[in-house]
């Protein structure tokens, strides 16, 4: 993958312009999946939905987009090579104990997920999940954690 090709994939992805009348504040959103895939579409489908939408590769980049930069809610993926979610959980927990971590897990892992749970994350739903579940749940921990 071309330099170029990495930072287009971690870089913000536009708030839709065509939003709802009245609904100008969005949700700040940390997506944290080494699927990289995944990642960009559900950022862009979230993104027209009035979430501003952060992505991270991998649990360290996701470690240093949070040291710049605040977040509402952050998805993080359970399995991700080198660091993985639980791990990801722990320090998200100690940099920003206010931000809601809900958890992604394969079919099959939710004894892990609900480890993560137990750990500190909101909640987790298990991928593929459908977007407007995702949207919902967001949506909860943004309430939960006081919103803006």
């Amino acid at each position: 993958m071309a330099t170029g090709d990495r930072k287009d994939i971690r870089d913000n992805e536009a708030i839709s312009s065509s939003r709802e009348e009245g609904q100008g504040d969005y949700i700040k959103v940390l997506l944290v999946d080494d699927e990289v895939a995944y990642v960009n579409v559900i950022s862009k489908r979230l993104g027209k939905r009035n979430f501003k939408v952060t992505k991270a590769l991998s649990g360290s980049e996701a470690i240093q987009v949070l040291r710049r930069e605040d977040f509402d809610v952050a998805v993080v993926d359970l399995k991700m090579e080198g660091m993985d979610g639980i791990e990801v959980l722990k320090v998200f927990k100690k940099m920003a104990p206010g931000m809601e971590v809900i958890m992604l897990t394969g079919h099959g892992s939710e004894k892990a997920a609900r480890e993560g749970v137990a750990a500190g994350a909101f909640d987790y739903l298990t991928k593929p999940c459908d977007l407007e579940e995702l949207m919902a749940k967001i949506r909860q921990a943004f309430q939960k954690s006081g919103g803006r």
